[in-house]
């Protein structure tokens, strides 16, 4: 069966494409600055991880919207079953991340496993959803670009 790889076209698909791997770096920044302050106890690395998380939340807002938009309201395009799965993978980081935040509140070194924790698996959410959404878009592309 040949099916043929459909283009979104758009504003909303070239915002979506610029905005939606800002909180993705955010949130990786948050990882490596928790996992420095295990390691060293240096209140900036708690502080700079909070701010990047906090920063990671709010550029996501408006990539997750555009997603909803293009995964419940136009769903006749190919990739629909990786939109669907990249979309539930994302919320599901998005909360771990709201969590992340809230558990950043703390007082110094009471976030240390919790916010560890919180911080690898809003990374491995938004990073099996990349992988499984390139693995899904090079299986329905056909022919070079």
């Amino acid at each position: 069966m040949n099916r043929k790889l459909e283009r979104r076209s758009g504003i909303l698909y070239a915002i979506y494409k610029v905005f939606n791997p800002i909180p993705f770096g955010f949130f990786v920044a948050g990882l490596l600055f928790d996992l420095f302050y295990m390691n060293t106890a240096e209140i900036f690395w708690a502080k700079a991880a909070s701010w990047v998380i906090s920063f990671g939340l709010l550029f996501a807002i408006l990539p997750r919207f555009i997603n909803l938009f293009y995964v419940w309201f136009r769903p006749h395009l190919n990739s629909r079953k990786a939109d669907v799965f990249g979309f539930w993978m994302y919320g599901f980081a998005i909360i771990s991340a709201t969590f992340n935040a809230f558990v950043h509140g703390r007082d110094a070194y009471a976030i240390v496993p919790t916010s560890l924790v919180l911080s690898a698996i809003t990374v491995i959410l938004i990073a099996i959803a990349y992988l499984y959404q390139a693995i899904v878009l090079n299986q329905n592309a056909e022919g070079e670009f």
